[in-house]
């Protein structure tokens, strides 16, 4: 088996400095993909520049079901009541989100942003999920049932991961972790919805006494470390600007994302560790027939 890796940009449609920074990376083979935010008030500059590509770039859609940023807010395509807050924007955290949300406005938030995609012009290869709303992180209320099947329906890869890789220390740490995975895998094998094979996370702020330059050496640590298969890894990348400095908190970790992608030291690293850049259509690809165990994995569990 062969070392590949999905370096997927998240936030595509967010802002004017996450777009300038997406269309540099992705013009110059720098990442392998990114997903949009149908919601987001960048969308259509980012769709217009997707347009232009004619489907050379994979993109994805960034199912979107929060907005975060109390300076830059987006609200739901459907304005549906339980998705959004007393000023008639997406909830701020996943925790109001999935104790708000009724499962009859997700379907159909799910399938407008899906939908806006598509009338944009833009043919998607993925999906994902902002802040991992639609995972039951906070209160255990998970949608993943609803997103797979909708992934299903479209013939999608889903952003997920088949094992966890015991050197993520965020992913290895949940509790009941691997349990829980066993069961959504088997579903999204009976639902033919194609998953990497493993996810590498990363603090998504600057942790105390970060600097970009051990952000990258943990970064290429990484690299080195990869297991065997397709795995992804997201980043948020962006150029400085006023409007980000002023919007997002997280602003500087989002600049250093863009410029490692761009850093020599890194390149070279990705093809001294064997490394080669995948998208979605690989997954799709090695997963496209149906795993027939999975209903009995299912119930077993």
């Amino acid at each position: 088996m062969t070392k590949r890796l999905i370096l997927n940009c998240d936030d595509f449609g967010q802002c004017r400095a996450a777009n300038e920074a997406i269309f540099g990376l992705l013009e110059e083979g720098l990442a392998s993909s990114a997903t949009i935010m149908a919601p987001a008030p960048a969308f259509r500059e980012a769709a217009e520049w997707c347009r232009r590509q004619g489907g050379k770039v994979s993109i994805g859609a960034h199912l979107t079901f929060t907005s975060e940023f109390p300076d830059w807010r987006w609200g739901a395509l459907t304005g549906a009541a339980s998705l959004q807050d007393s000023d008639g924007f997406l909830h701020p955290d996943i925790e109001a989100f999935e104790r708000s949300a009724l499962a009859a406005d997700v379907k159909r938030e799910m399938n407008a942003q899906f939908k806006a995609i598509r009338e944009a012009g833009i043919s998607i290869t993925h999906a994902d999920n902002h802040m991992g709303s639609l995972y039951g992180l906070a209160t255990g209320r998970s949608y993943l049932p609803l997103v797979l099947w909708q992934c299903s329906r479209r013939r999608l890869p889903f952003r997920l991961f088949r094992r966890i890789w015991e050197k993520d220390a965020f992913l290895a740490s949940v509790p009941n972790a691997d349990k829980i995975l066993n069961k959504v895998v088997a579903l999204a094998d009976l639902l033919r919805v194609p998953l990497p094979d493993y996810l590498v996370s990363h603090p998504y702020h600057v942790e105390p006494g970060e600097t970009y330059s051990s952000f990258k050496t943990m970064m290429i640590n990484k690299l080195y470390e990869l297991p065997e298969g397709i795995t992804e890894t997201y980043v948020h990348p962006a150029v400085q600007d006023e409007e980000m400095g002023r919007i997002i908190p997280s602003w500087e970790k989002r600049t250093w994302e863009h410029r490692l992608l761009q850093d020599g030291d890194f390149r070279y690293a990705l093809r001294d560790a064997g490394i080669e850049l995948a998208t979605y259509r690989d997954v799709w690809r090695e997963q496209k027939r149906p795993r027939w165990n999975a209903m009995h994995q299912l119930l077993k569990n």
